[in-house]
């Protein structure tokens, strides 16, 4: 069995808007809450979104923790593609709710399909031995829970992840990833 921890970045300087792909700064590098969650689960491993708003507080724990930091794309946001940076409200309403409805058959307009980032985690969370700590975002940490537990995108949605949010995923040996969440801290505390 293996103890995977998965950390949501802190909110990026524009928060609010759909960020997928793109590389926004952070609001803090240097997060006390982040830095306490994480130091909470002692991490062996850390790894991270190479997008900014995760990967620079990342830079700063991994500092902190004496820990080499390793960075990896499969762990960014769904691509949000042409809705990307804009909000909601600036998005035609009937693609968002298709979207909302069904992501597969509605990805956003030049974006990612909700079967493409979960391939991506899935191959992620592949490589992750016990001990591992992955800063990462929102989607990405949901696409991980359905991998591992089967809820569709409509059941991991329902998850409340706010930034900084901890989540602790038990990962068992076999064929396919099999797992359940053993933990999750969503308690929020400002910056």
């Amino acid at each position: 069995m293996r103890r995977i921890h998965l950390v949501r970045h802190v909110p990026p300087v524009r928060p609010g808007l759909l960020w997928g792909h793109g590389d926004v700064a952070p609001a803090v590098v240097d997060c006390p809450v982040l830095h306490q969650r994480v130091q909470e689960v002692a991490p062996t491993r850390l790894v991270s979104s190479d997008l900014s708003r995760a990967m620079l507080p990342a830079q700063r724990l991994a500092e902190k923790l004496g820990l080499e930091l390793e960075s990896s794309p499969r762990w960014r946001e769904l691509d949000f593609g042409g809705w990307d940076g804009l909000a909601p409200e600036a998005i035609d309403g009937e693609a968002l709710t298709a979207f909302w409805e069904d992501p597969e058959a509605n990805p956003p307009f030049r974006g990612e399909r909700w079967s493409q980032l979960c391939a991506r985690v899935r191959a992620g969370l592949a490589v992750l031995e016990d001990g591992a700590l992955v800063v990462t975002h929102a989607g990405a940490m949901r696409a991980a829970l359905s991998v591992l537990t089967g809820l569709d995108h409509h059941g991991v949605w329902a998850i409340d992840l706010p930034y900084r949010a901890r989540l602790t995923l038990r990962i068992w040996p076999g064929s396919t990833l099999a797992g359940q969440v053993v933990g999750l801290d969503t308690g929020d505390a400002p910056l």
